[in-house]
């Protein structure tokens, strides 16, 4: 009976879920990986099944020529290009998330499963983007979709980051911990998706006539805001270390002016 119990309470404790419990990190990068390489591929795969032309539609209503046909989906070719960039982009901060990230933990990969979930979401926001007729309230919609659609799946990733500096010397490489130069670009990179989209919802619906516009300015902006980011870290933390070198100079000097005086002069 004794052996029993010991039994049953080992086989209790082996299906407990711990939050913090370590997890294969090699595991989450590997499935990580392959959905973006899935996602990324549906884009594709739509964009060739439901935006080239029938070659008896160029001859008749385009006179024979492919580029006249082919612009006619502009706007889907343009939402195709945005939603790749947007995973690209997405998925080099995941690459560089889990470059500093140096333990995962069962909290670590639900989070990123949720991430994930709205990764998968793209392909969706991609076609929502290019079907509806422009300038109308369903097209204003969808728009605003794709936007929650990148704004969850990037939070999902900033909560990832955050998990981590609660531990962060147990999960996070020492160039990443808080004070750090990598710590205020991953800082600033991980924010980056999640402040934008949600800026994009909120014109939308203040602005609706220009709604595909703000969209399409969000996708073309963000890839050089990620090039200006290391940039722009950079100068203001020269800014702020030169000003905290400044004020340690001026206290440095006071002590010795204090240090020459005599004890009379001092007391004065």
């Amino acid at each position: 009976g004794q052996r029993d119990e010991e039994e049953e309470h080992h086989s209790l404790e082996t299906f407990t879920f711990y939050l913090s419990e370590p997890l294969s990190k090699e595991r989450v990068e590997a499935f990580s990986d392959g959905v973006y390489a899935i996602v990324a591929t549906l884009l594709i795969l739509d964009i060739c099944q439901d935006n080239v032309p029938d070659p008896r539609e160029v001859d008749e209503k385009f006179h024979g020529s492919l580029l006249e046909a082919l612009s006619e989906y502009g706007p889907n070719y343009l939402a195709y290009f945005g939603s790749f960039v947007t995973i690209g982009l997405l998925w080099f901060v995941h690459h560089s998330l889990f470059l500093y990230v140096t333990k995962a933990t069962r909290l670590t990969g639900l989070l990123n499963i949720l991430s994930l979930a709205f990764i998968g979401g793209l392909p969706l926001a991609y076609q929502l983007t290019s079907e509806f007729a422009e300038k109308s309230h369903n097209e204003i919609e969808a728009i605003q979709v794709s936007c929650v659609i990148i704004f969850f799946a990037s939070i999902f990733q900033f909560a990832i980051w955050t998990t981590a500096l609660l531990h962060e010397r147990e999960t996070l490489h020492p160039f990443a911990r808080y004070g750090g130069k990598e710590h205020a670009f991953m800082f600033a990179k991980l924010a980056l998706y999640p402040c934008i989209s949600l800026g994009a919802f909120f014109l939308t619906c203040l602005l609706s006539e220009f709604s595909t516009a703000i969209f399409h300015l969000m996708q073309i902006v963000i890839p050089f805001a990620f090039l200006a980011l290391r940039i722009f870290v950079r100068i203001s933390l020269t800014v702020v270390k030169s000003v905290m070198s400044l004020s340690r100079q001026k206290v440095v000097l006071l002590e010795e002016e204090e240090s020459c005086l005599s004890p009379a002069e001092t007391v004065s």
